[in-house]
């Protein structure tokens, strides 16, 4: 097995890289979290590169609060477009292979389709704007790339969806989400899993690629399933986004098509709510 680096370890997702990698018993991985390996400072980061000489580089580091992006656009550009450039260049110079995690965001989110790696991006967020110069800094830096633009991510670490909505059931008798934002959750574990296989299975076929859960659904329905499955009693209601302000405006349709990455990978991928059902089963035996 090749020697993997991840920046972004404290991470969901690298949280979940780490379970996985210890699921399937794959040695020689190596997690940096943002204190140990932070994608701003070069020096750190190639002191790293040169004692590891990975072959393989996996990003998870992220600016991720889209509200709070639009007061900190230097900040969120630093991280997602900077970062993204330093580990660029980084494992141009040490001959890696650079796997790094984007998203859906990047779209305007006015398509009636599921949008394929291939069409038009126009971000209407600093974050999505932000993510998106990342993946063009790496595209312009390194030709060895995979980008894998990812959803609506979820599990049972850190901060997410799912874990406010188990919160506030216990707090709220009821909640109003938003209706009309459509696309598709991701279980942080199935990622995880994809982008392992990817390295164990590489074809070298560099580029973007879409990884999402199947199916489609609303913000709104995606409450509704967290409590159904749950077994907490509340009352969920509707709302337009006209009726829920938020600083940052969110695509109204994101859902991404994945059959590149599972052709090239010969995957079959979770439906989204057999993923949920997984998560909060392991989320209720964790209280």
């Amino acid at each position: 097995m090749s020697k993997i680096i991840v920046f972004g370890a404290s991470g969901q997702l690298g949280q979940c890289l780490k379970q996985v990698v210890a699921e399937q018993q794959i040695t020689d991985v190596h997690f940096f979290s943002g204190t140990e390996g932070n994608v701003l400072n070069m020096d750190v980061l190639d002191e790293i590169f040169k004692n590891e000489h990975p072959a393989y580089c996996i990003n998870c580091a992220a600016y991720t609060a889209v509200d709070k992006a639009e007061d900190e656009i230097e900040i969120a550009r630093k991280v997602n477009k900077d970062g993204a450039a330093n580990l660029a260049q980084l494992c141009k110079t040490y001959q890696s292979t650079l796997i790094h995690v984007s998203t859906d965001f990047v779209f305007e989110g006015t398509a009636p389709y599921p949008q394929v790696e291939t069409d038009a991006t126009n971000p209407i967020n600093v974050y999505g704007l932000t993510k998106l110069e990342g993946e063009q800094a790496i595209a312009a830096t390194l030709p060895q790339h995979y980008i894998i633009r990812t959803s609506w991510l979820y599990s049972e670490h850190a901060n997410n969806f799912v874990k406010t909505m188990l919160r506030l059931g216990k707090e709220k008798d009821e909640l109003k989400i938003i209706a009309d934002q459509i696309g598709t959750p991701t279980y942080a574990i199935d990622l995880a899993r994809c982008i392992v296989h990817l390295i164990l299975n590489d074809k070298h076929q560099y580029g973007v690629y879409h990884y999402s859960n199947e199916g489609v659904t609303s913000w709104y329905d995606f409450a509704k399933a967290v409590f159904d499955i749950s077994g907490v009693q509340i009352r969920v209601l509707p709302v337009r986004t006209s009726e829920y302000i938020t600083k940052a405006i969110r695509p109204a349709y994101s859902v991404m098509d994945k059959t590149k990455i599972k052709t090239m990978l010969g995957i079959e991928v979770p439906y989204w709510r057999e993923s949920l059902n997984i998560c909060i089963t392991k989320l209720q035996k964790q209280q």
